[in-house]
């Protein structure tokens, strides 16, 4: 199971950190990511990290401004969001994937076997 947590409502500039929590013993085996979605819209991929954290993909709407982590000693990944615009305004989802390899990162929906229940996150102008 993934727990995320973490969203709220700041203004543009602000920042949020989200965590997702896991439960089970085997989480370095699984690849994580985080991703977001609109009333209306598909669901879009935020930012992927490898399963020992040494490796991170983002998209570019958030390089620069987001920053992926991982701590397996916790079971934890976080998703620190700095510089927050409007357009960010979206339900945030953290997922994990059982079909890891180690160095590998994974940005499609498809990739992905568990999901969070979403965070609400909310940046106004």
């Amino acid at each position: 199971q993934l727990q995320a947590s973490g969203g709220g409502s700041v203004q543009a500039g602000g920042s949020l950190r989200l965590s997702c929590a896991a439960s089970g013993r085997r989480f370095n085996q699984y690849g994580m990511g985080w991703f977001r979605q609109v009333p209306g819209k598909e669901r879009e991929f935020v930012a992927a990290i490898n399963r020992n954290g040494r490796s991170t993909q983002y998209a570019d709407s958030v390089k620069v401004r987001f920053t992926i982590s991982r701590d397996n000693d916790k079971n934890t990944m976080y998703l620190q969001m700095n510089s927050l615009k409007p357009e960010d305004t979206a339900i945030y989802y953290c997922s994990a994937t059982g079909r890891a390899i180690l160095s590998a990162t994974y940005s499609s929906v498809s990739d992905y076997d568990y999901w969070g229940q979403g965070t609400q996150v909310t940046v106004s102008s």
